[in-house]
């Protein structure tokens, strides 16, 4: 048996295969490598080819005896999708149904389905319980709602068991130094201010400082990659072992605000961050800070490896490197 993991390449996604090629498993990587890297593949059979293609798809289960899947493929921009809502909507929905069609069609009936905080919108409560209402407030989070709707449905008629992974602020970079997040372009918090003190990016720019919140920046929850590739390995583990699906947050309980994140790389480098401020984006909400909660009582999971300074520190090695 062989897990496929979809967007395999990206930094989600490889530190996901790094994480099950060292628990033994047998990985597929599918990727169009549109915006995934081959310097992110540590191992594992690796398929250059779309989800948007059904053939393609098709293919690879006619194949392979795939066990169960990781989907990771989508699309990611808050801000884009605010501006092209058509293209995330196209996009992220067509390749999901693609995907779990050629599941239904080969028998495959286990997915691990990368979602994020964003279903939730504005919070009501903080921190966020799975049981929150679901109003999202960009269209990214509303095609991750969407294709969770999906999910329950052809679970409902069709036996497809998923188990959907909430991610709040991925953030970090893999401590053994192999692996480390390059999105072109990039939009995360964390990346940008590094890469601006190594001088790959002309400015700075902080988005928003009149939010409700203590010091006016957005407060987010950062979650360490290598500690979302374990709970994906974990949750993977329960599908296989017969477990009903699943809705699970993957965060720390514990939010950062922007400035603290500044204060915090400025702490870990040494080196003064300045910074351009400028206008909140469409989209943004002042706070996501997750219940882990659930992740901890179902999967046994608990981060490692998620404090700001290892987060910081992990990145600052990796951007170093590159």
């Amino acid at each position: 048996m062989k897990i496929l993991v979809c967007g395999g390449a990206g930094y989600i996604g490889s530190h996901s295969v790094k994480a099950l090629l060292g628990e033994g498993y047998e990985v597929v990587v599918f990727d169009n490598f549109s915006s995934g890297r081959k310097e992110l593949l540590v191992g594992g059979e690796v398929i250059r080819a779309d989800l948007d293609d059904k053939k393609d798809v098709q293919r690879v289960f006619r194949s392979r005896e795939i066990g169960a899947v990781l989907h990771f493929a989508s699309l990611i921009q808050v801000g884009e999708s605010c501006v092209q809502p058509q293209k995330y909507y196209t996009h992220n929905l067509s390749t999901s149904l693609n995907l779990f069609e050629a599941m239904l069609q080969s028998g495959a009936n286990k997915i691990i389905f990368s979602s994020s905080a964003a279903v939730y919108g504005i919070p009501q409560q903080t921190p966020i319980p799975e049981s929150h209402p679901l109003v999202p407030a960009n269209p990214y989070g509303q095609t991750k709602l969407f294709v969770e709707r999906i999910l329950q449905d052809y679970d409902r008629a069709y036996g497809l068991k998923f188990i959907s992974l909430r991610y709040f602020n991925a953030a970090g970079a893999d401590s053994e130094g192999q692996l480390g997040e390059m999105h072109d372009p990039e939009t995360h918090l964390i990346p940008n201010i590094l890469l601006y003190l190594l001088h790959k990016k002309p400015a700075f720019e902080l988005y928003g400082t009149d939010f409700t919140t203590p010091d006016g920046t957005a407060v987010r929850d950062y979650i360490h990659v290598t500690d979302l590739a374990s709970a994906h390995v974990l949750a993977l583990k329960r599908l296989l072992a017969g477990s009903e699906s699943d809705f699970i947050n993957l965060g720390t309980n514990t939010g950062h605000s922007v400035l603290e994140v500044i204060r915090k790389v400025e702490d870990v480098t040494g080196i003064k961050v300045a910074y351009k401020p400028r206008p909140r984006r469409w989209g943004d909400v002042p706070v996501l800070l997750a219940s882990n909660d659930k992740a901890e009582q179902i999967l046994g999971w608990k981060p490692r490896f998620s404090s700001l300074e290892t987060i910081i520190k992990t990145a600052w090695n990796w951007h170093k490197k590159q």
